[in-house]
């Protein structure tokens, strides 16, 4: 997390949290969800503006997390904006070399644990940073994988995926307990 915004936390500890106003899709790009997006439609039938200033998106990628609910979100100085997603908090992105090496849309790398396999044939890596879904455009590298027996994809239904993995797909106030 970068120190500007631990020093915004320590500041204003008691600022509210945000919801609704950003998600991450299922190609990892991150999206904006103002007031009449929102209204307009659920994520990801309706997407919003997505974030396409570098530094913007290496901001929230920096100081992404997940809280002890399994809600991720992006601490923005001293208030939490938490996110909605498409997928998983985690969007895998495979390298072309032995041994199949992973790392994260937010560009972190990643170990592979095990791989699972949705009835839409979407492919998630449990790995040593957490849960998320193949990229579609690494899909090849993925069944190369497969092929060579390196990864063995069990089937789990979509609907089982976040609470066998901890985390939450549409965060919101009522998750809140009261030591939140």
């Amino acid at each position: 997390m970068d120190d500007i915004v631990k020093a915004a936390m320590a500041k204003w500890p008691q600022v509210p949290h945000c919801y609704g106003w950003l998600a991450l899709d299922a190609r990892g790009d991150w999206y904006m969800r103002d007031d009449r997006t929102q209204a307009a439609g659920p994520f990801p039938r309706v997407k919003g503006s997505r974030v396409q200033h570098d530094k913007l998106r290496a901001f929230i990628e920096r100081n992404y997390g997940a809280d002890e609910r399994g809600a991720w979100y992006f601490q923005n100085g001293p208030q939490r904006v938490y996110l909605q997603l498409e997928a998983a908090p985690f969007v895998w992105r495979i390298e072309d070399t032995a041994g199949w090496p992973l790392h994260s849309h937010t560009g972190l790398p990643a170990e592979f644990k095990s791989a699972w396999l949705c009835e839409q044939g979407r492919l998630f890596l449990d790995t040593s940073l957490g849960f998320g879904l193949v990229h579609t455009l690494d899909m090849g590298l993925a069944a190369q994988a497969v092929e060579a027996g390196a990864w063995q994809p069990q089937e789990l239904p979509f609907a089982q995926m976040p609470a066998r993995f901890g985390y939450v797909m549409q965060p919101g106030p009522a998750l809140e307990s009261a030591g939140d």
